[in-house]
């Protein structure tokens, strides 16, 4: 028995050195393939976009179609352009609604402004015109909302902004919220222009300091 027990202790011995051996470089071998796999997941996430902003400059504010149109950014070969268009349009609001609705037709491309649409700028700007000034470099509640010339407004991206084909989401801040705000574009593949789809930036802000009686 004793020799027997030896001899099936050296057989097992130099099984298992080579088993461990194996085992070792398999299991390696496998974690450096789950290492691999789990890279490429989280690449193919964060490589999906960025968190890049573009800051647009524009000499002045249009007051209508003609002016909007003078304007290099009217290429609207990038959604950045459209977007920064879109709030310096909004901007002439107060004082002729009409010319505002002109210059978002020319931005929507195919498409024109519904009456759902001049409604719900209707309803989200009535008193409040200081809105899309917000956004602009320079706006505050504490004066108004008047940005600083020439007026300047950033625009950003996500690293979602782009998932879809042909269409966009970019965000822009606005003074008086707290988080940025949305606004949806179409791509017109056949001109490579990027129209306005859906203007979703116009929820309330923080009133004016000058307006609010708790100030």
């Amino acid at each position: 028995m004793g020799l027997f027990d030896n001899l099936k202790n050296q057989v097992n011995g130099a099984l298992g050195s080579d088993f461990v051996s194996k085992a070792g470089s398999a299991i390696s071998g496998a974690a450096d393939k789950a290492g691999n796999a789990i890279a490429g997941a989280v690449g193919s996430v964060v490589g999906k976009g960025t968190n890049r902003t573009e800051t647009i400059t524009l000499a002045a504010l249009p007051k209508n179609l003609s002016e909007l149109q003078a304007l290099p950014e009217a290429s609207l070969d990038t959604p950045f352009k459209t977007a920064a268009l879109t709030l310096a349009a909004l901007c002439a609001y107060e004082q002729d609604p009409d010319a505002v609705y002109e210059m978002l037709d020319f931005l929507k491309g195919p498409e024109s402004v519904s009456n759902m649409e001049k409604q719900f700028i209707q309803e989200r700007l009535a008193g409040k015109y200081y809105k899309p000034f917000s956004f602009f470099d320079g706006a505050t509640v504490d004066n108004s909302y008047k940005p600083t010339t020439p007026y300047t407004v950033k625009v950003s991206e996500n690293p979602y902004s782009f998932d879809n084909e042909n269409w966009a989401v970019l965000y822009v801040q606005s003074a008086g919220a707290d988080s940025p705000r949305p606004i949806k574009f179409r791509k017109k593949p056949s001109t490579g222009q990027w129209f306005l789809n859906e203007i979703q930036c116009l929820s309330d802000i923080r009133i004016p300091t000058a307006e609010d009686p708790w100030a």
